[in-house]
């Protein structure tokens, strides 16, 4: 399956858009074969040796295309590459076919430690060369090209001398992969830190983008008693997400987009409501479109 199967894949309901396939789901996903676009999975909880976990996914993979997220690559770190962890990872992806694989600019391990979050990385010119090299080792090893998904962030660095747009762009000039543009992470990340995520949209490095994320955010407080808003994927997506997506779709055109719903799970019929107005919005936006930035 190519990249452009992938992007304009079948389906009047929801014509590009996927969601996150979860086991709770299978029956009502093979009984009624939904017209969506592709299915995304998180690598890690396919790396065992076989078993019911994978019988589901081959079953979803002779119906629908597959794209494969990883989250604990931790691409960011300022040590070594899990040789373990990428050889799984490579394994998962020979084993299932993926049409696209992603993994997230952050860092998760430490001198054999593991942190179950996705940290934040100072936006450096010694951090951006170590991404680059990592993702340069993981394109090698999958023999293939990768996406790199723009964080959800809480503290911003003060060393940092580049702007996270002009970070994700020079990753991707210099390693030649390609950006997973997340909209929730873009404006929960704007609304910490009070910055227009429109601008933020108008400098991204479009051009390198090949799937885009959404998802449902929480709202908390700061301990200074501000508001702060959570990538938490446990809620429908948010009205103003839903816009700045519209935005994106437009500069973009028709560009494979999954609802991420990760906790608090729903009925299958709520997700699936979710993808279908993803896929409304994206044919409105592309509709009202006189030029589109032409992505990989």
């Amino acid at each position: 399956m190519t990249i452009a199967d992938f992007r304009y894949p079948r389906g009047p309901d929801a014509p590009g858009v996927g969601v996150g396939f979860k086991a709770e789901h299978f029956e009502p996903i093979v009984e009624t074969r939904p017209r969506l676009g592709f299915f995304e999975v998180h690598a890690e909880n396919y790396m065992g040796a076989g078993g019911p976990p994978h019988r589901r996914l081959d079953a979803i993979r002779e119906l629908y295309p597959l794209s494969l997220h990883g989250v604990g690559l931790s691409i960011g770190s300022p040590g070594p590459i899990d040789q373990a962890h990428l050889g799984r990872l490579a394994a998962v992806a020979r084993r299932f076919e993926p049409a696209l694989v992603s993994e997230h600019l952050a860092w998760s391990t430490h001198e054999g430690a593991f942190f179950n979050d996705l940290l934040p990385l100072p936006y450096t010119l010694e951090t951006l060369v170590r991404v680059a090299e990592h993702i340069d080792e993981v394109q090698n090893a999958l023999r293939r090209t990768m996406l790199l998904e723009n964080p959800s962030t809480y503290v911003v660095f003060a060393e940092s001398t580049f702007a996270e747009t002009d970070f994700l762009r020079e990753i991707a000039r210099r390693s030649g992969c390609g950006l997973l543009l997340d909209v929730n992470n873009v404006f929960v990340s704007a609304a910490n830190h009070a910055y227009d995520p429109y601008r933020y949209l108008a400098e991204f490095p479009l051009e390198a983008v090949g799937e885009v994320h959404l998802a449902g955010y929480a709202e908390d407080s700061d301990d200074g008693g501000l508001p702060l808003l959570i990538d938490a994927h446990n809620s429908p997506v948010r009205d103003p997400v839903w816009a700045l997506y519209g935005e994106a779709i437009r500069r973009l055109g028709a560009t494979p987009t999954l609802i991420e719903w990760d906790n608090d799970l729903p009925a299958w019929p709520a997700l699936l409501d979710e993808a279908r107005r993803a896929g409304r919005v994206m044919a409105a936006a592309n509709a009202n479109s006189p030029e589109r930035v032409d992505a990989v």
